[in-house]
């Protein structure tokens, strides 16, 4: 039996009309330490992404690009504002959302298959998978790795896997916390263009944090540039290079060194930027 993703839409996003599927207004999330002490990760976050729109988010550590993630994803709560998917609040995880962070963390007595399968044992959910398995095994270059223990597979190969375990409840919505960071940066540029790939196939939304100013610009369709703690936008950022993308065709489109110093600037100003 065989199967296939969803295809990605023909036309370049929705309607400008069309309400946002994820909206943040006046996000803002502070910790308390043990002893009283309080740290302020986001204030006043306002931010838009459109169904099926491909958003990076760059920005200093420690400016709060993981907790508006995991807030994103229900695993934080969101103490100010307002933190909206498909018109609903966020109030816990859901099967909306797929999560891949930087490492895999495969269960090293699973087989990649059944590492995949995991998710959907979750919440009570036992329906038949096997083929939506087969159709993202086959989309991210696993097909003939299924019955392969995460030992046996590279650090690029048990990120692609861990994309698949992300995608295998068929979420609306990726968010993906700096997915590549800790591979080589011939193995990072790979995985840009098999997520890239991956996402044209599946026509999901995606949110990318990353510390990479070149892979936010080949990935999305906007930046997203966030100030020092405590986090807020400081400007959403158009990439007008048409897909798809090689490392190639972006650093000699005219508008690539343009939009990369800017993003720098807006990363090594002092304060916020206008």
């Amino acid at each position: 039996m065989s199967a296939t993703l969803s295809p990605a839409r023909s036309a370049p996003g929705p309607s400008p009309d069309a309400a946002p599927l994820i909206r943040m207004a006046g996000v803002g999330k502070t910790y308390h330490a043990a002893g009283g002490a309080t740290v302020r990760a986001l204030d006043g976050v306002d931010l838009d992404i459109a169904d099926g729109a491909f958003v990076s988010v760059v920005g200093p550590s420690g400016c709060g690009k993981s907790t508006l993630l995991r807030m994103l994803a229900g695993l934080d709560r969101c103490e100010e504002g307002s933190l909206r998917l498909g018109g609903r609040d966020v109030r816990g995880p859901s099967g909306e959302v797929g999560v891949v962070f930087q490492a895999a963390n495969l269960l090293p007595w699973m087989t990649v298959r059944e590492n995949i399968r995991l998710p959907l044992r979750v919440g009570g959910r036992h329906a038949p998978a096997e083929a939506r398995i087969d159709a993202l095994l086959e989309v991210t270059g696993l097909a003939d790795f299924g019955a392969r223990y995460p030992y046996e597979l590279s650090g690029g190969m048990q990120q692609r896997a861990g994309i698949c375990r992300a995608l295998v409840r068929d979420p609306r919505i990726l968010l993906m916390d700096e997915p590549f960071g800790a591979l080589d940066a011939l193995t990072r540029e790979r995985m840009n263009a098999e997520l890239q790939r991956i996402w044209q196939t599946s026509g999901k939304t995606v949110l990318l944090i990353t510390h990479s100013i070149s892979e936010a610009i080949f990935l999305a369709d906007q930046v997203v540039v966030m100030s020092p703690r405590p986090g807020r936008v400081l400007r959403v950022l158009e990439v007008p290079i048409p897909r798809p993308r090689s490392f190639d065709s972006i650093v000699s489109h005219p508008a690539y060194a343009g939009l990369a110093r800017e993003i720098r600037a807006l990363l090594t100003e002092p304060g916020d930027a206008p």
